[in-house]
């Protein structure tokens, strides 16, 4: 299976550019950016909701980096066959990471999805986490057992709407 953008030479800046631009072209009204070691973070507020996304980042260490097969035999990469590899996964996932967003908001700009739809398990509920981190746990455990999560109660006082 190929990977998407698995030889592009657009720079993970320029893509983390392109996605800032293509938010604020479909209406973003914040962008923040930011990174560590494992993993690169990009957020937005868009419709009244701040969304995060979260970019693992392969580890420079990683064997498919430092090592290869030939003719039978496990060889160690130089450090600059290695640094030119990892440079060009995290270029591959950033690519990825933009065709995402830009996806989604186009799916939602053309009437096929609902901006709550589309970016639902990025979503940053009050508490901080993501409606993917809060909701994913009670699928699973309805799939293992068979049960529905109880529903949130209901708040409103009895108005409906």
């Amino acid at each position: 299976m190929t990977r998407y953008a698995a030889s592009t030479e657009v720079s993970s800046s320029r893509s983390r550019d392109e996605i800032e631009r293509t938010l604020e072209r479909y209406g973003a009204d914040q962008f923040l950016y930011g990174w560590k070691e494992t993993d690169a973070l990009v957020g937005f507020r868009m419709n009244g909701r701040q969304v995060r996304f979260v970019l693992p980042l392969p580890a420079r260490g990683d064997k498919e980096f430092t090592e290869y097969m030939s003719r039978g035999k496990l060889w160690e990469r130089t450090e600059e066959a290695a640094r030119k590899l990892y440079e060009q996964a995290v270029r591959q996932r950033w690519r990825a990471l933009a065709l995402v967003i830009k996806a989604k908001l186009e799916a939602v700009e053309s009437g096929i999805a609902v901006f709550e739809d589309e970016f639902m398990a990025n979503i940053v509920l009050p508490n901080g986490r993501l409606v993917g981190e809060e909701v994913r746990p009670a699928i699973a455990n309805a799939y293992e057992t068979g049960n529905m999560p109880t529903m949130l109660p209901d708040y409103s006082g009895g108005a409906r709407g």
